[in-house]
Parts: C-alpha cells; structure tokens; sequence
C-alpha cells in the first residue's frame, strides 16, 4: 500500500512538472508572438517612413520653391488688406510670379479687387485705427492711379493695333 502511494505521490508530482512545462511553453509562445508583433510593427513603420519620405520628395519636386515659405503672418487687418492689395497688383501685371511668364493685365479683375478694397473702407469706416485707416486709403489711391494709368495704356495699344 504504501507503493501505491509513493506510486500516486510520483505521478502528481510529474503531472505538476508536465504543468509547469506547459505554463513555460505557453509563456514561450506568448513571449515569441509577441516579438513578432513587434517585429511586424516596426516593419509596417519601416516601410510608413519610406512611403513618407517619397511623398515628401515627390512634394518637393512638384512644389519646388513654394514649400519652402516662411511662417504665415497673424491674421488681422493688416494681412488682408496686403492681401486684397497684392491680388489687384497681380492682376494689374504689377506682380509677376517668378519663373512664369509675363502675363497681359486683366483690368476686370483688378477692378474687383479695388472695389472689393473701396467695400472694406466703406464698411469700416469710423472702426479703424488711424493707422489702418492711412493705409487703407493710400492703397486704394496707388490702386486706383495704376489701374487708370495701365487702362489708358491698354487703349493706347489698342488703338494703334486697330482692335478697340
């Protein structure tokens, strides 16, 4: 009898090896999965950072000089009457961008912009400081004397080419 329980005594003790071996197989396989997560994700970010660095160089191939502008300034006041100005200049053909060609003036255009200019004067009248006010007015006079001044021109062309 007592081999039989020495017998029984043997057997649980190799049931908890075997059990132990299987918790530390198990933990193994955990372990062993998940380095190959991780393996897998720092892969799938490998080729994320690839992907990136092509878009990026293809941006800048296609972007060229405009990707490399500064910081945009704050908006107020200021910023949009640089804005609608610059617009008017550009559509005047007094604002060129660089490496286009030189481009014929689109008079309807830039009298949009200055009306769009006189709207804002008009509708900001009494709101401005004096400063703001200054400018406002000074642009919409500069605006106005080169639209006359390129208006004219358009028409002296005009009328020496025989179309007008």
């Amino acid at each position: 009898m007592l081999d039989l329980k020495v017998g029984v005594k043997k057997m649980a003790e190799e049931k908890k090896d075997d059990e132990k071996k299987i918790i530390v197989d198990e933990d193994w396989k955990h372990q062993a999965e998940k380095e190959k997560e991780v393996l897998a994700a720092q892969e799938e970010a490998g080729k994320e950072k690839e992907i990136l660095a092509a878009q990026e160089e293809a941006g800048k191939e296609k972007a060229g000089p405009q990707k490399r502008r500064g910081p945009l300034p704050k908006g107020d006041f200021a910023g949009l009457l640089s804005m609608l100005t610059t617009q008017a200049l550009y559509s005047l053909g007094l604002v060129q961008i660089e490496g286009q060609e030189q481009r014929a003036p689109d008079l309807s255009l830039a009298k949009y912009n200055i009306e769009m200019l006189e709207t804002l004067e008009e509708k900001t009248k009494g709101n401005l400081s004096e400063t703001e006010q200054r400018v406002l007015a000074n642009s919409l006079s500069e605006l106005r004397m080169a639209f006359v001044k390129i208006s004219e021109a358009n028409q002296a062309q005009n009328d020496l080419s025989g179309t007008g």
